[in-house]
């Protein structure tokens, strides 16, 4: 078995120390350096280049984001940002993710190594998923125009899909890759354009600094959801990280509950949840579209609402930054069309008018 070379670049001993034992233990994974800056780094990575890298954003000497763009204009290589778990933190995360960062791993101020210990899994999991990014496609513009859980804990599978109105709903499920896709399609769509319903794969406290950078990129308003958000033409909700987003109706209007739960599919927010809801409470009205992202979180959502008759598109193996969530929908027979990345606010519009 191939293992997944990784380089740890991080100016705190323990983090390094403990994120070194940690990903010593993965079978599949071998750490073949760490650095506490990026010069260090550079110094290593010449004698043998990793396959992902795991860097802090907040170091001396160069700062991950400068690093991180002279990484990705000279040696594109898939990056794992450690952030600290703040609102400041989740400002310049959403930095490193424009730059091209593939994912993040969130890290306290205080009690690093508990955290981290604790967190093993999604880290593992993290340097796993962006070794199999496509770093051409996360790097190309956007041409202009625990035991898994299904949604069942959260959502009973026996869907009863509401009438149809003419207010027409899009829910879209995404993970890695998924913030610079978002910022590709989203950027592009004009201010009338279907009410929107998002998951986005991302740890709490970065999706409001995540929707806050699309809001201030795009015409339509995009805001991170709250219990009891209407979902209204040209605005688009994203689930906040570590809670579920459950779409619901009330009389002609949609909105969004906002709730804690388990994981589901390992995920919370969970794509599968929100495309559930999707299902029982828009039925045809709705348009599902899952994108780049490694696992299976929202095939079987997305299986439900085809079923109740909702048109279900998947972003093509081309465009995805990491095929994972798109192809096991694809494999369910879930899907009713298969698009690039680049058409896919056409179909956002469309669905508007009831088109497909």
């Amino acid at each position: 078995m191939k293992q997944i070379k990784v380089m740890v670049v991080d100016d705190s001993a323990v983090v390094r120390q403990v994120m070194l034992d940690i990903l010593g233990k993965a079978p599949d994974i071998k750490v073949i350096g760490t650095a506490s800056d990026p010069i260090f780094a550079m110094q290593k990575m010449n004698i043998e280049w990793p396959d992902v890298i795991t860097l802090d954003v907040e170091m001396p000497r160069m700062d991950g984001i400068t690093f991180l763009r002279k990484l990705m204009a000279e040696h594109p290589t898939p990056v794992v940002i450690c952030s600290s778990l703040t609102e400041k933190g989740a400002e310049t995360t959403m930095q490193a993710l424009a730059a091209g960062a593939v994912s993040i791993i969130t890290k306290p101020k205080m009690g690093v190594k508990q955290f981290l210990a604790d967190s093993s899994n999604d880290l593992v999991s993290a340097v796993q998923a962006a070794a199999l990014a496509n770093m051409r496609r996360l790097a190309m513009p956007m041409p202009p125009i625990a035991a898994k859980l299904t949604a069942d804990a959260m959502l009973p599978g026996n869907i009863t899909a509401m009438a149809a109105t003419t207010e027409r709903i899009v829910a879209i499920g995404t993970s890695t890759g998924g913030t610079q896709a978002l910022e590709a399609v989203l950027t592009q769509l004009p201010r009338v354009c279907p009410g929107m319903v998002i998951v986005q794969h991302m740890p709490e406290k970065f999706t409001a600094a995540f929707a806050e950078r699309l809001n201030s990129l795009s015409q339509i308003e995009v805001l991170e959801a709250k219990n009891g958000d209407r979902v209204i033409p040209g605005r688009a909700l994203i689930a906040p990280g570590g809670r579920h987003m459950l779409l619901k109706r009330s009389g002609a209007q949609y909105l969004v509950e906002v709730v804690d739960g388990p994981l589901v599919s390992r995920h919370k927010p969970s794509v599968d949840v929100l495309f559930r809801s999707v299902a029982k409470f828009a039925g045809k009205n709705a348009t599902g579209i899952i994108m780049t992202g490694m696992g299976d979180d929202g095939a079987r959502g997305m299986k439900d609402m085809f079923d109740v008759g909702c048109h279900t598109i998947a972003q093509d193996e081309a465009s995805c930054v990491v095929f994972g969530m798109p192809k096991e929908a694809i494999k369910m027979q879930a899907v009713r069309e298969v698009l690039p990345l680049e058409s896919i606010p056409r179909a956002i519009v469309a669905a508007g008018f009831g088109g497909r």
